[in-house]
């Protein structure tokens, strides 16, 4: 287990300050947005000695105090806001206030402990992201402030859930740009022995904690899940990018008669095949290793059909500059799954992109079907679940979409 040190929480008068430049717009910070860019601070000699993650009372520029911040001077966000009390103290009563808050959230939507319970900006704690498997929590600390503070956050997240092991997964391109390494570590308690199982729409999900994608799992399709699931009675599903199996496991459990999962990871199909073990499904379940563009030219040449098919793909558009490749790449999903989907079947798409939004989203899928020579009808559009808010002044916590066409 990883040894931490909780290092001693300032008091608010102790703190650095930074500032904001005139006439940046400090209203919008005002107002809930919780990111200053560095072009929009002060960045002198002293600012710019700032260790990264470093707490600092944030003033306008006319000197009036605006919160609390954690500041990365080598970071394009230079500061988050913590609290917009600037005599807040950002210590293990704080983090329990915070997590307090998340879990009665959860309590309202979910009867079983498997939840994202932190997401972020939209549940106050900038860049850390916590997924809970019972008695387990897998944290994402993905900006430098909660690196720092990660002890008093893991004390805090015990104390509040009485969960017994604590992990932290420090993979993922965020943890990149501000800095930080890419180690995983046991916070707390004992790391399971295998993948732990996860119930979620009458499936059975296999997650690896440790060594798997993200957290393990992928909590915020679970409404998607649930609606492919609810159109797959009976029918033939396709899975493209299927990881543990998400969409293809949900379709079983909904009453599919076959179900195929396609995906590049062989250690995540192996998981794949556990689940549906799990379940008593694995008769009707099949797994595809490779390049899903190259499976589903393959599949079209082997003159297969599904009734049912989503595919839900890693980011093709992380950022802005990476959003006219990614929109290209979502069109001819598009178009290499269209012709697999039998008359009036189903075609669900699904992007994770935070640069592309919704509309262009839905046009680059359209155009896609349209080349293929479909034509389709939007029957439903959907989102993450409610354990992942929105933070309505920031575009980017609503990053999944997922639209179903019948074609």
């Amino acid at each position: 287990m990883t040894s931490l040190i909780a290092s001693p929480a300032l008091a608010p008068d102790d703190l650095p300050v930074v500032r904001m430049k005139p006439k940046t717009n400090a209203r919008a910070i005002r107002h809930g947005f919780p990111w200053v860019y560095a072009n929009e601070l002060v960045t002198d000699r002293r600012t710019k000695a700032l260790a990264p993650g470093t707490l600092a009372q944030l003033q306008d520029d006319a000197r009036a105090p605006m919160g609390i911040v954690a500041v990365n001077p080598t970071s394009k966000i230079i500061a988050r806001m913590l609290d917009q009390d600037p005599t807040a103290h950002i210590n293990q009563a704080w983090f329990e206030t915070r997590l307090t808050k998340a879990l009665a959230a959860r309590s309202r939507f979910f009867d079983a402990p498997f939840y994202r319970l932190i997401h972020a900006e939209a549940d106050g704690l900038p860049g850390v992201v916590i997924d809970r498997f019972d008695e387990i929590c897998v944290v994402q600390p993905n900006a430098a402030w909660a690196e720092m503070l990660l002890a008093q956050l893991t004390a805090a997240l015990q104390s509040v859930t009485g969960v017994t092991t604590v992990l932290k997964n420090a993979a993922g391109r965020t943890r990149g740009l501000e800095g930080l390494d890419d180690i995983n570590a046991v916070l707390a308690g004992r790391a399971p022995d295998g993948p732990v199982q996860v119930p979620m729409n009458g499936a059975i999900y296999m997650a690896d904690l440790l060594g798997g994608q993200k957290t393990g799992i992928f909590y915020d399709q679970r409404p998607n899940h649930a609606f492919a699931a609810a159109m797959s009675r009976g029918a033939r599903v396709l899975d493209v990018f299927s990881h543990v199996g998400g969409f293809s496991l949900a379709a079983l459990a909904g009453g599919a008669s076959t179900a195929l999962a396609v995906d590049g990871s062989q250690p995540a199909l192996d998981l794949a095949e556990a689940g549906a073990g799990a379940m008593g499904v694995q008769d009707r379940f099949g797994v595809l290793k490779g390049d899903a563009f190259d499976a589903l030219t393959e599949l079209r040449a082997q003159g297969r059909e599904f009734d049912v098919i989503i595919c839900d793909p890693p980011a093709f558009a992380p950022a802005r500059p990476a959003l006219e490749a990614g929109l290209r790449a979502y069109e001819r999903l598009a178009r290499l799954a269209a012709p697999l989907v039998a008359e009036n079947g189903i075609l669900g798409l699904c992007s994770c992109s935070h640069a592309a939004d919704l509309s262009a989203f839905r046009v680059a899928s359209v155009r896609g079907i349209g080349r293929a020579g479909r034509r389709a009808s939007l029957i439903h559009t959907g989102f993450a679940g409610p354990d992942h808010p929105q933070l309505p002044q920031l575009a980017e916590s609503g990053y999944l979409k997922s639209i179903f066409f019948q074609l």
